[in-house]
Formats: C-alpha cells, sequence, structure tokens
C-alpha cells in the first residue's frame, strides 16, 4: 500500500507522521508551517482543506500535488 493522506485529520496528525507532508505543504505556500511552533499551535486544530481556504489555495491544486507525490487521497 503506497502513502496515504487522510484530509479528515488535523495538519499536526499528518505532519507528525509523515515529514514529507510538511515539505509538500510548504512547497504549496504554507511556508508558516515551517515557522517554530506554528506547527504545534494552529496545527494541531487545522486541517489541509480548511488551511486551503484560509489561505485561498485550491484544494484541488494541493490534491494534485499529493497524488503527484505518490499519496493516496482519504476525504
Amino acid at each position: 500500500m503506497g502513502k496515504l493522506i487522510d484530509l479528515r485529520k488535523t495538519v499536526y496528525e499528518l505532519c507528525t507522521a509523515d515529514p514529507e507532508i510538511t515539505a509538500i505543504m510548504v512547497g504549496l505556500g504554507f511556508e508558516q508551517l515551517a515557522k517554530p511552533g506554528m506547527l504545534q499551535s494552529a496545527g494541531r486544530f487545522m486541517t489541509i482543506p480548511q488551511g486551503a481556504r484560509l489561505r485561498k489555495v485550491e484544494l484541488d491544486k494541493i490534491k494534485d500535488a499529493f497524488l503527484a507525490k505518490g499519496y493516496e487521497i482519504k476525504e
């Protein structure tokens, strides 16, 4: 089974389980995730779809980036 990303989980849960997710998100414009403490604070309650709406990034663009890296997406 390949890598799985569950969009219902928080950014904190996803990034601590798989650090590659942080790098992908930073590359998509979520630079704040690289700042110390941001993942532990806002990341604990925010999901990727919520962050996409907040940052005005199309969720399909995020999904495409994860699919390109070999992730399976669960919604």
